[in-house]
């Protein structure tokens, strides 16, 4: 339970992380990309809301950070480090979705998180 919680605060952070770079970044491609993956992280701190049954509340940090390191890493650095992020959930997550098979939807669009962010750098 300790580790679905956190993941909920995460992607419930995550929100507002996305929320916060979509603001910051210059190209409208990567404003749009992002609004949407806060959508998905959105979704996905509903899916284990539904499993923890715990209210919890987004917290700012990763929201200033962000920004702040897309000005000092840089676009590539930065965007490197959040796919690496999406990526990493994915194993994180494995382990719950034979217990919890809504989690499956959630580990599948981390996937899907890091390569757009990734194709954020390829493609623009």
């Amino acid at each position: 339970m300790k580790f679905l919680l956190k993941s909920q605060q995460g992607e419930l952070d995550a929100v507002l992380m996305y929320k916060a770079l979509a603001e910051k970044v210059k190209d409208d491609r990567d404003a749009e990309a992002f609004r949407q993956l806060a959508a998905d992280e959105g979704r996905h701190a509903t899916v284990l809301k539904g499993i923890t049954n715990q209210v919890l509340k987004p917290k700012k940090t990763m929201a200033r950070i962000m920004p702040l390191l897309y000005t000092i890493l840089g676009r590539k650095r930065l965007y490197r480090l959040i796919a690496k992020g999406e990526y990493a959930a994915i194993a994180k997550y494995r382990p719950y979705v034979e217990r919890f098979p809504e989690m499956e939807s959630v580990k599948k669009d981390e996937r899907r998180h890091g390569d757009v962010v990734m194709g954020l750098l390829t493609n623009g």
